[in-house]
């Protein structure tokens, strides 16, 4: 599909196909496009729980009961649902992971490269941290960018999606030991292919108008 058919298509589905299941060269494919993802000075704050089988779907449903019980069917019901998560902090072992892994990758084809990076991205870091003490919505908006990319993807290979927020980020971090891990749930998105129940594909799309969204100069 190409890229301008894929945004004019796409819509966030209500209702899924229940019992179909993706092909799993499509989710490699959206694996890795989560995996390439763009972040600010590469610090890739990010982790992503995939949930494939109906154990796993139900895991993540737990936390959508009471206030978000309108998103439980579209979580057990779809063919995937990825949980995007944050780190809780931008801490030291974790710039050293990007570095090494930079390192290793080939990355740094001159003398002082590797230093270059390290404090170019630890001055960002610094940044917000001490000045603008924003580290986690900093590294939030990172995830948003995964997020972006994924959606996109998505249509692209003709798969429907839904991005939830609707969640209780506490207890989908409880019942998948996230904080344990220096984690935190942001974001989910549920993958398949929509059912007939789905209202929201036949309505069309509503944005405003061109002019009063876009500054020219």
């Amino acid at each position: 599909m190409k890229l301008a058919d894929a945004i004019l298509s796409r819509h966030t589905v209500k209702a899924f196909e229940s019992g179909h299941t993706l092909p799993q060269e499509q989710i490699d494919t959206l694996l890795s496009l989560l995996h390439h993802s763009p972040s600010s000075v590469n610090s890739q704050p990010w982790h992503f729980v995939v949930a494939s089988t109906p154990e796993g779907r139900d895991k993540i449903g737990k936390a959508a009961t009471g206030t978000f019980a309108y998103n439980h069917p579209k979580i057990v019901d779809a063919s995937h649902v990825v949980a995007l998560c944050m780190r809780v902090d931008m801490d030291d072992a974790h710039i050293r992971a990007i570095l090494k892994q930079e390192d290793e990758d080939g990355r740094f084809q001159i003398p002082g490269a590797r230093e270059g990076q390290d404090k170019s991205r630890r001055t960002y870091v610094d940044i917000h941290r001490y000045e603008l003490r924003d580290v986690p919505q900093w590294m939030e908006k990172q995830v948003y960018l995964a997020l972006g990319g994924l959606l996109l993807g998505a249509a692209v290979l003709g798969i429907d999606a839904t991005p939830m927020e609707g969640f209780s980020a506490s207890a989908l971090d409880a019942e998948l030991g996230l904080r344990e891990r220096g984690l935190t749930s942001v974001v989910l998105v549920a993958l398949g292919q929509r059912s007939d129940k789905d209202f929201n594909a036949s309505l069309p799309k509503s944005r405003l108008p061109r002019e009063s969204v876009f500054t020219f100069i």
